[in-house]
């Protein structure tokens, strides 16, 4: 069994970037096997709830994640164990079984709004990223994901926005900025950051992965 694989942890603030910001690195990083999973994969199952109920749940609390689960496979994943992770549906906010399946990866990039907001990950990380984007541009993507993608309607998207996902970003999203090593403007061109932080990502993962 290999050694433990770095972890990047990158947070942000609802549709900021924070995917984007994940494969570009992956890019970077091709000498390695580098995974890339979402802790909107581990949102707690509510299977038990009425399809109503499960509507008015704030997704964007930190208790609305399953952080013992998502530990519990982060641990096994930087142990180079075999972890298949679920998948999360946004129409019917119910968990199920992933097709993912992550073993003997040397980088793991979780990405999530949460991301920084977590003491237990923040210890496991090896690079800490926060991508700050304008929180207009944030809600026009999020407008067009959430109707495009979720079958969500304009009236409840932006009900939803000034309801939960705003005052929940000014508590606890926004804080979680000052455990970051690196903050990413996401709405400019990131090109040069990454560019800066090369250095890092080639001698830091990539030397010292080869070395363990």
């Amino acid at each position: 069994m290999k050694n433990s694989a770095r972890l990047i942890l990158i947070a942000g603030g609802t549709c900021s970037g924070k995917t984007t910001i994940a494969k570009a690195i992956d890019r970077r990083l091709q000498d390695l096997k580098t995974v890339i999973i979402s802790h909107d994969n581990y949102y707690k199952d509510l299977k038990h709830l009425s399809l109503q109920e499960r509507g008015k749940v704030n997704f964007d609390h930190p208790d609305s994640i399953d952080k013992e689960y998502l530990m519990q496979d982060i641990h096994a994943m930087m142990a180079g164990k075999a972890v298949n992770v679920p998948d999360y549906d946004f129409v019917t906010h119910s968990r199920k079984e992933g097709k993912l399946c992550i073993a003997e990866a040397d980088v793991i990039i979780l990405e999530g709004i949460f991301a920084l907001y977590y003491s237990e990950l923040i210890e496991l990380s090896d690079l800490k990223i926060f991508v700050d984007t304008d929180a207009d541009t944030r809600l026009s993507r999020r407008i067009s994901r959430d109707i495009i993608e979720r079958g969500r309607d304009l009236e409840g998207v932006l009900d939803q926005y000034m309801t939960t996902v705003k005052p929940s970003h000014a508590a606890f999203i926004e804080p979680s900025k000052k455990n970051a090593d690196v903050i990413i403007p996401g709405d400019k061109e990131f090109d040069k950051v990454l560019y800066m932080l090369n250095g890092y990502l080639l001698y830091e993962l990539v030397s010292k992965t080869r070395k363990s």
